[in-house]
């Protein structure tokens, strides 16, 4: 496994000794801007199908049908199939895919890299061809850009370019009826990477299932955050055998092993395997957004961003696309929440069980969520102990016994509304799975 290649190098004392760590000073070397798009000139076609997908983005907008962060680039890339392809060349691409946190590193990753220069961004999480064609035709002249991809789909985008960097977050069960299992999801990152030998990789190595994506690529820069939802990471994902837990150091009798960390993130801050540190006293809440900060500022300094201003930027982040937010709602101003799969309710239980918010739970089981609702049983709301919430959803009934079972009371809602109607003073946590959330933003921009 090739170890990676530091960012900064230390400046070496006069004598010739080098210093004890607490002594270095660091220097950073920028790399060179890359070039803007005006030194590329696009063909006929490509330039027709990206002024009609900007068309059709706008009247989307404008006639309100939506944000147009899909409808443009799918019509762009029907009209000219090697659109991304044409769109990319000339600029740096960062891409950024896993279960869960792709959508709030993308927005680290975009302000991080606009320290430095312009850069693009599928900001509403449109992560599939359609909506990256539709990011990068916004800006043509943007040197920079971030894009989150969903799993399934990075090794289609691998096939039309090579990204100049690739952020692998986490891997766990979500969406089983539309993605399948974890080992098959594994294997196409393992095959997009092999379709990417010149990209910079950024790994999570507390993750076997990243790890096994990621062991055999060539240049790759490991991230350890520790791991809460260790369900999806007991056994090897070569070969089977039981691991154990996966948070120490683990080596199976296949070779597969856990690296050693280029950075680890703490209660306050990134530290490099050299001893470095970055303060993140990061707005929004929570170890994982820490751990998706490391894995932004970790690009952005592989593409010579100043790590200072990055971490600014970063920092002045208090949601992206309605995560964590603050809106209105039935009158009352709540706190929104996005969780998706057992993973990611883990990290937001977490996050509410050490506060006495009102909470509120809504779950569906619709086509983006997957219909199949039987992970809530590996859902540790036992964490939430003996505190009174309110549920709501179409699957709220399902949730109020998996609560019963967990100690936990519970009052069905027939409509968030009708929730937060019943819930006391203080500003209210509402947890919502993806369809749940995505109409609750669109209620509260109404």
């Amino acid at each position: 496994m090739a170890r990676t290649t530091r960012d900064t190098e230390a400046v070496e004392p006069t004598s010739g000794q080098r210093a004890p760590a607490e002594q270095q000073r660091w220097q950073l070397v920028p790399a060179p801007v890359p070039p803007t798009r005006g030194a590329h000139r696009l063909d006929l076609r490509t330039t027709i199908a990206i002024d009609i997908g900007r068309l059709a983005a706008a009247m989307s907008r404008r006639l309100g049908l939506g944000s147009g962060a899909m409808i443009g680039g799918r019509l762009a890339l029907s009209l000219q199939p090697q659109v991304l392809r044409r769109l990319a060349v000339g600029r740096r691409v960062v891409m950024v895919t896993g279960t869960n946190g792709k959508t709030t590193t993308t927005r680290m990753v975009a302000e991080a890299l606009r320290s430095r220069a312009p850069a693009v961004s599928n900001a509403t999480g449109a992560n599939m061809l359609d909506g990256h064609v539709a990011a990068l035709m916004t800006q043509p002249n943007a040197p920079f850009a971030a894009l989150e991809v969903d799993e399934l789909h990075l090794a289609q985008v691998t096939a039309q370019f090579e990204p100049a960097v690739i952020l692998l977050l986490n891997l766990s069960r979500d969406q089983l009826d539309r993605v399948g299992e974890i080992r098959t999801v594994a294997e196409s990152l393992r095959r997009a990477l092999a379709g990417a030998p010149g990209a910079r990789v950024i790994a999570n190595r507390d993750d076997p299932n990243i790890v096994f994506a990621a062991a055999e690529h060539p240049g790759v820069t490991w991230i350890s955050g520790g791991v809460r939802w260790k369900g999806d990471a007991l056994n090897c994902p070569r070969c089977g055998a039981f691991l154990g837990e996966a948070d120490r150091d683990w080596r199976c009798e296949c070779g597969l092993a856990r690296p050693e960390a280029d950075w680890t993130v703490t209660a306050d801050a990134a530290v490099a395997a050299d001893g470095t540190r970055r303060e993140l006293d990061l707005a929004l809440p929570g170890q994982v957004n820490r751990v998706n900060a490391t894995f932004a500022l970790a690009a952005a300094g592989h593409l010579g961003c100043d790590p200072n201003a990055a971490v600014q930027r970063i920092q002045r982040i208090t949601q992206a696309a309605g995560r964590y937010g603050t809106v209105r709602l039935a009158g009352r101003t709540v706190r929104l929440l996005l969780a998706k799969n057992p993973a990611s309710w883990l990290e937001m239980l977490d996050l509410v069980s050490a506060e006495q918010q009102p909470l509120v739970l809504v779950v569906n089981s619709r086509e983006a969520d997957g219909h199949d609702v039987s992970w809530l049983w590996d859902v540790d709301f036992e964490l939430l102990g003996g505190r009174p919430v309110r549920v709501a959803g179409d699957r709220a009934l399902d949730l109020a016994v998996r609560l019963h079972y967990a100690g936990v009371r519970a009052t069905v809602a027939g409509t968030v509304e009708d929730a937060l109607a019943g819930t006391g003073d203080g500003v209210p946590d509402v947890i919502a799975n993806y369809t749940a959330f995505r109409d609750l933003v669109a209620r509260s921009r109404s």
